[in-house]
C-alpha cells in the first residue's frame, strides 16, 4: 500500500516535516510494510522554506540582511535538493515578527532585505525563485526590494527616496537602467492567495496597514502614496497597475514582484506542490493524508490541505485530513476533495498542553486512522 503524507505545519506545535513523520509513525505501527511518501507542504507563508527543504532534501542558507527598521539581522532562504531553485519567504527579512509590536511603523518600514535575499540567491547561480510574500511589516509598494536589486526611485531633485511607504509621495522618477540584469534570466513565481488591489478601501493600506501598526491617518497617507506610485509607474512605464488583482498583497509587493521582477503570481500551494513533485508522487497511491492546525470554512481559500485534496481528486485518490481543531463550517471542505476530516485531540485540555502534545496526539490519531482503514480493507475483501 502506498500513501502520500502531505501535511502543512500545525502552527506553534509541529512543523510540516515533523507532522509528516508523526503521521507515518502512526500508520507504520499498523502497516509495517507501508510504502509512505512524505512530502510536507506549505501555502507560501511561514514554513514554506522548511517544507521545501524537507520535501526535496534541500538546505537552508543564512545571511545578514536589512530588517524593516533598517537594522542588520540574520535572514534566511532555502535551496531545493537539486540546487536550482530558491524559496524565499519575504517575512524572513521584511516580516512583521521582526519588529516589536510597539515599534511597528509602516510609514518607514522597508522591504530592502527581501531584495538582499534575492540578490544573494542570484549570486549563488539560482535562476528559479519562489517568493512567498505573506507576513510583511511593510507598505512600501515593494520598492525597497527593487532598490536592493539596483532600481532607483528618486524625488524631483534626483535624490534617492528614503525607505518606507510615506516616502513614495515624493517619487518623481524611476530608473531601471541598473536593475540586476540576471533577473531577466529568471523564472520567478510569487506565492499570493489574495486579490486585493494596490489602493482603495480593499487596498494594501486600508486592509493590511492597521495590522502593521498604521493609524487611521497613516492609512490615508499610505494609500495616497501608493496611488502616487501607481501614477508615476504609468507615466514612466506605461503600465496601469491599479487594477491588478493581488497588487496590494504584502503592502504592494504584489505590484513590484509582477512589474519589476516579472514574477508570475500563483496560489502558494500550487507553486509548492509543483516544486516538490506532488503530482508525480500521486501515481499509484491508494490514500493521501494531509492536514494542518485548523480546518474550517476558510480552508478552501488557498490553504494547503484543499490544494493537496484537489490534486488528489484528479488522480482519483481518496484524501483524509487531520487537524488540531475542526472549526466552524468545516463541512465545506468535503466539496473540495477532502473525503473525511478528524481532530487529533483525544480530550479537552489547556491550549499550552495541546500544543505540547501535538506530536503524540497526531501519531495516535494516525494510528487509529490506520486501524479503521485496515478494518475497511478486511470488510471489502
Amino acid at each position: 500500500m502506498k500513501i502520500i503524507i502531505a501535511p502543512d505545519s500545525f502552527k506553534e506545535s509541529l512543523s510540516a516535516e515533523c507532522a509528516a513523520m508523526a503521521i507515518e509513525d502512526g500508520f507504520r505501527a499498523v502497516f509495517p510494510e507501508l510504502e509512505a511518501v512524505r512530502l510536507p507542504v506549505a501555502d507560501g507563508g511561514e514554513g514554506t522554506v522548511d517544507a521545501l527543504i524537507a520535501a526535496t532534501g534541500g538546505h537552508r542558507i543564512d545571511i545578514e540582511v536589512t530588517d524593516p527598521q533598517g537594522h542588520r539581522v540574520r535572514g534566511f532562504y532555502g535551496v531545493n535538493g537539486k540546487g536550482d531553485c530558491a524559496v524565499i519567504e519575504m517575512a524572513a527579512a521584511s516580516g512583521l515578527m521582526l519588529v516589536p509590536a510597539g515599534q511597528r511603523d509602516p510609514l518607514a518600514a522597508t522591504s530592502f532585505g527581501t531584495g538582499e535575499l534575492i540578490r544573494h540567491a542570484l549570486d549563488g547561480g539560482i535562476r528559479h525563485i519562489i517568493l512567498g510574500i505573506g507576513g510583511s511589516a511593510t507598505v512600501d509598494g515593494g520598492i525597497g526590494m527593487v532598490q536592493a536589486l539596483g532600481g532607483r526611485f528618486t524625488d524631483a531633485q534626483g535624490i534617492d527616496l528614503p525607505w518606507g511607504g510615506a516616502a513614495l509621495a515624493q517619487l518623481a522618477a524611476i530608473d531601471l537602467s541598473q536593475l540586476d540584469p540576471r533577473l531577466a534570466q529568471c523564472r520567478i513565481e510569487v506565492a499570493c492567495d489574495v486579490e486585493n488591489p494596490l489602493t482603495g478601501p480593499c487596498g494594501a493600506a486600508a486592509v493590511f496597514g492597521p495590522q502593521k501598526g498604521a493609524s487611521v491617518q497613516d492609512v490615508q497617507v499610505l494609500d495616497a502614496a501608493l496611488a502616487h506610485l501607481a501614477a508615476v509607474i504609468f507615466r514612466h512605464l506605461g503600465v496601469n497597475v491599479l487594477e491588478w488583482p493581488g497588487g496590494g498583497a504584502a503592502g504592494g509587493m504584489g505590484v513590484a514582484a509582477r512589474l519589476f521582477l516579472r514574477g508570475n503570481m500563483r496560489s502558494g500551494i500550487d507553486i509548492i506542490m509543483d516544486a516538490i513533485g506532488l503530482d508525480e508522487a500521486m501515481q499509484g497511491a491508494t490514500l493521501v493524508i494531509t492536514g494542518e492546525g485548523r480546518l474550517d470554512q476558510q480552508t478552501i481559500n488557498g490553504k494547503a490541505p484543499v490544494g493537496v485534496a484537489r490534486l488528489a481528486q484528479r488522480h482519483h485518490v481518496p484524501v483524509i485530513g487531520l487537524a488540531g481543531i475542526l472549526g466552524e463550517g468545516v463541512e465545506v471542505v468535503h466539496q473540495h476533495g477532502l473525503d473525511a476530516v478528524f481532530s487529533i485531540l483525544p480530550r479537552l485540555a489547556p491550549l499550552e498542553t495541546v500544543l505540547e502534545q501535538g506530536e503524540e496526539n497526531l501519531r495516535y490519531a494516525a494510528q487509529n486512522l490506520a486501524r479503521v482503514y485496515r478494518l475497511g480493507m478486511k470488510a471489502s475483501s
